[in-house]
Parts: C-alpha cells; sequence; structure tokens
C-alpha cells in the first residue's frame, strides 16, 4: 500500500486530490490549514495540521502543493523522511536550499518530478517528436504566449489574496506560468542569454508583475520569444516554431497542431482535439510519476530541470531590472 502525503489543500492541491482518490492501495493524507474537513474524513482520508502528526502514518510519496515559498522548507522535511515527491510548478521563488534539497534527494534517491501538466497535453508530446525528427529542418525561432484575466482563475475567491497575484508567496505572471519556459526548456534546453521587460503594468491590484516579455539566444542560434500575461479576456496560449522546411502552429482556442510546408506552400493539420478535457494532462502526469516510482526510474521533469527552469525565470527578471541581457551558466 502507497501512503500519499498532500501539502496544501488549494485548487491544485484539490485537483491532485481529486485525481489520486480511490486509487486502489492507497491511502491519503492531507496537511492543510484548513478547518472542517469532516466530509473527507468520513471518506477514509486522514486530516492532519502539522507536519509531525502527518509523518506519524510514514507516507512514502509526498504532493507539496502548498505556497511556492514554502516548497523547498516543505520539499526537505518529507524527502529527509524518504519521500518520493512530487512538487508543484514552479520549484521555488529563489535558489535558496535548492542544493541542500537536492542532495538528501540524491542520497536517499528518491524519484522526483516538477509539477508541469502542459508536457503531458497531446499537442505538446506531438510537438516534441516532431522536433526530435528534424521534421521542421534547422530551427531559427520559437514564439509561445500564454495570456488570461487573473480575476477568472478562481471566480469563487478574492484573487488579490492568492499566491498567484503576491510576490511575498512566490507568485507572479513569471514564475505562476513557468509552464511555457519549461516547454522551451524541454523543447531546446537551458538557453545561453536571457533579456526581459517583467514587472506590473495592468490595472489589476495584484502586488506581483503581471507582463513578462522575454526573449532568448538558445544553442544553434535559435531565437526564443515568450509572452507571458495575467490581463487577457479571452485566455490564450499559442506556440509557433519556424524552421527550414517550414512553420508548426498550436493554439488553445481550437487545439489544433498545423503545419505549414514551405514546399508545398500549404498548410496541414497535423492534429485536431475536438472533446478535450484539460484535467486528462493532470492525469496522466501522475500516472506518468506513479509509474516511474514502481520502475524507480528517474521522471523527464526532476529537481535538477525544476532548478533549471527556475534559474532561467529568476535570470529573466535580473535582466528586467539590468535593463540588458544576462548569461546563465
Amino acid at each position: 500500500m502507497n501512503t500519499i502525503l498532500i501539502v496544501g489543500y488549494g485548487s491544485i492541491g484539490k485537483r491532485h486530490f481529486k485525481n489520486i482518490y480511490g486509487r486502489p492501495s492507497t491511502r491519503i493524507i492531507i496537511l492543510t490549514k484548513q478547518k472542517n474537513l469532516h466530509k473527507l474524513e468520513k471518506n477514509g482520508v486522514i486530516v492532519t495540521h502539522s507536519i509531525k502528526d502527518a509523518l506519524e502514518y510514514k507516507p512514502d510519496i509526498g504532493f507539496v502543493t502548498n505556497e511556492t515559498s514554502l516548497h523547498i522548507e516543505t520539499a526537505i522535511k518529507l524527502a529527509t523522511f524518504g519521500m518520493h515527491l512530487f512538487l508543484e510548478k514552479p520549484l521555488s521563488h529563489s535558489m535558496k536550499n535548492i542544493n541542500k534539497l537536492t542532495k538528501i534527494i540524491r542520497k536517499k534517491k528518491l524519484i522526483t518530478q516538477i509539477g508541469c501538466h502542459m508536457r503531458f497535453h497531446p499537442c505538446i508530446i506531438k510537438i516534441k517528436k516532431l522536433l526530435e525528427n528534424n521534421s521542421l529542418g534547422r530551427i531559427i525561432s520559437v514564439d509561445i504566449e500564454s495570456s488570461s484575466y487573473l480575476p477568472d482563475w478562481h471566480p469563487y475567491e478574492d484573487y488579490r489574496l492568492g499566491y498567484a497575484a503576491r510576490d511575498d508567496l512566490g507568485g507572479g505572471i513569471s514564475l505562476t506560468c513557468i509552464h511555457e519556459v519549461d516547454l522551451l526548456y524541454w523543447f531546446f534546453g537551458k538557453p545561453k542569454k536571457v533579456f526581459s521587460i517583467t514587472g506590473k503594468f495592468s490595472d489589476l491590484k495584484v502586488k506581483s508583475d503581471d507582463l513578462s516579455v522575454m526573449t532568448f539566444m538558445l544553442k544553434n542560434r535559435v531565437v526564443g520569444e515568450i509572452h507571458l500575461d495575467y490581463f487577457q479576456r479571452p485566455e490564450y496560449k499559442s506556440l509557433k516554431i519556424k524552421g527550414t522546411k517550414g512553420t508548426l502552429f498550436w493554439d488553445s482556442t481550437c487545439n489544433e497542431l498545423k503545419f505549414f510546408n514551405h514546399r508545398s506552400e500549404k498548410w496541414k493539420s497535423i492534429m485536431k482535439l475536438k472533446h478535450f478535457q484539460k484535467n486528462s494532462m493532470y492525469v496522466d502526469e501522475i500516472k506518468y510519476f506513479f509509474n516511474s516510482i514502481k520502475n524507480n526510474q528517474k521522471t523527464m521533469n526532476n529537481i535538477i530541470d525544476g532548478k533549471n527552469t527556475l534559474e532561467i525565470v529568476l535570470t529573466s527578471k535580473k535582466s528586467s531590472k539590468t535593463g540588458k541581457f544576462e548569461s546563465l551558466k
């Protein structure tokens, strides 16, 4: 039997709980500040309010889904206990104590995964395969956009109080929407240098950045651009990759992946998802994590990858302050 500890019971903690609940031979513990969760307890879920109490149940897998600013502190405690770790993105809001956590993970030979669900979108998976097969020829540039309206994320609560709107909790657009940076990193590796304009530009009442425009110099002279914002309606995501053989384009509006072939001068539909359910990505990433633990295999997005994507974002924020390109190690 697996005993799973979920630390944090906000929106993403609840999503992961719902996707795990009912899994055979699984006991779930929720560590939260919230009270009056009697319905969960009646259904066999253990609810605790301290790490000490939670560890008495000897969990072997931990889900770190609390505020970003608490991720590393929490993960160190869970890893020291010997738990395999699923850490929600971003890994943290700073590089502090990440090396300490990494050393514990290596010493105890733990499996780790960063929660970047976009890697499990069918169109994104197809893009990754097309790039690996050199279907676009030599890549010249990549453009990624993720725009949405923060108050629409959780209409049932005051957006100003959520971690995404607060720097002190590790929020802000560039950290909260790190998925796009993660995809750039997954496709092309760690950038050589980055320039960004990141800050608060809209009328939203947030205490964090709400716009980030980043330009990257990648390996092999590939130029990357990412646009992130909290203030657009309707929500929109897109990805465009230009190569010597043609252009690959995906957007979230119709969930279609298309390729423009330079030779035929025609667009071709590669994949179109008619009844796509967003939650399927979260289900698939958890299945992948559990299978990695079962097979004792390193995941494709482990603690080192999470550290690298965090470094990219923090370096971009530094660039916004210095007003110049900043290099990555």
